[in-house]
């Protein structure tokens, strides 16, 4: 079964970084030093940073990235300290135009997600996932682009949709580290002033990378190196999600919803090609 994101594989299989022996017990524990390793974390900071700045789902990106020399936990664990800076960067930016109601009802459904991801991470193929919210997602899109325009609704949606999608955002977000997706199934449709739909997609996935804490905690996966790995990339964390920040309140919200959908669009025949592929290779 492949290798869910919660759970770490046989380190002989990932590279260069990983092959390394570990520094005996009592050693200072070093900053990663690979070049490779840096060529990598770059870009997947970058698109961290523009994610948090308001471009979600670029950041989707990161831990695939960083995954290629490292266990995918090991590269996600490196990755949450950097994340928890963005959206406490984020979360203040946009502190004043948030929908409370959205919040209220995907928040609790996160943490069942999350819950559950943290309960069946050993029963469940983190490939299947991928091609599921893959499927989903273009389902999605393709309606949104081909299907017959829902009426205008100064409505709110129905909770229960909400609970639904909020707690799978949270089980992807865990276990494949994409929660995007199915956030956007419920929130874009709403059609939320670019502002309050950036800085509620803010302090949702901010909530969720604080409900990471506790179970990479018990999965012993932060250590001394990776914190000061993370210290490192730091600079560029934040440098990039200003940079987001600067762009998103300077994009037409037109061409931003478009944008939102395009990049889901991608995604999900990214998740779509890599499920298909090693389904097809396993």
């Amino acid at each position: 079964m492949p290798n869910s994101s919660w759970r770490s594989a046989p380190e002989s299989c990932y590279g260069i970084i990983a092959a390394r022996p570990a520094p005996a017990i009592g050693e200072p524990q070093p900053v990663i030093s690979d070049p490779f390793f840096y060529l990598l974390a770059i870009p997947a900071v970058t698109a961290l940073g523009l994610a948090k700045g308001g471009f979600t789902g670029l950041g989707m990106i990161s831990t695939p990235l960083l995954a290629l020399v490292m266990p995918p936990l090991q590269a996600a664990a490196i990755l949450l300290p950097i994340l928890l800076l963005q959206d406490c960067i984020s979360v203040w930016v946009f502190r004043k135009e948030w929908d409370a109601w959205n919040l209220k009802v995907m928040i609790p459904g996160a943490a069942i997600g999350m819950g559950a991801a943290w309960l069946l991470a050993a029963h469940m193929s983190d490939i299947v996932v991928k091609l599921l919210v893959g499927l989903i997602s273009l389902a999605f899109v393709l309606n949104g682009w081909l299907g017959r325009k829902p009426p205008e609704s100064t409505g709110r949606p129905h909770i229960a949709p909400g609970v639904f999608w909020g707690s799978l955002a949270g089980f992807t977000s865990a276990l494949v580290q994409v929660g995007a997706p199915p956030y956007y199934v419920y929130v874009l449709p709403q059609r939320l002033p670019k502002m309050v739909f950036v800085a509620t997609t803010a302090w949702f996935f901010a909530s969720c990378n604080v409900m990471k804490i506790v179970p990479y905690l018990s999965l012993g996966q932060f250590s001394m190196s990776g914190f000061k790995t993370s210290i490192v990339l730091l600079p560029l964390a934040v440098a990039t999600n200003f940079l987001g920040i600067w762009l998103v309140r300077r994009t037409p919200t037109e061409i931003f919803y478009k944008l939102a959908y395009i990049m889901m669009f991608v995604i999900s025949l990214e998740l779509i090609r890599q499920g298909a592929m090693a389904l097809w290779w396993g």
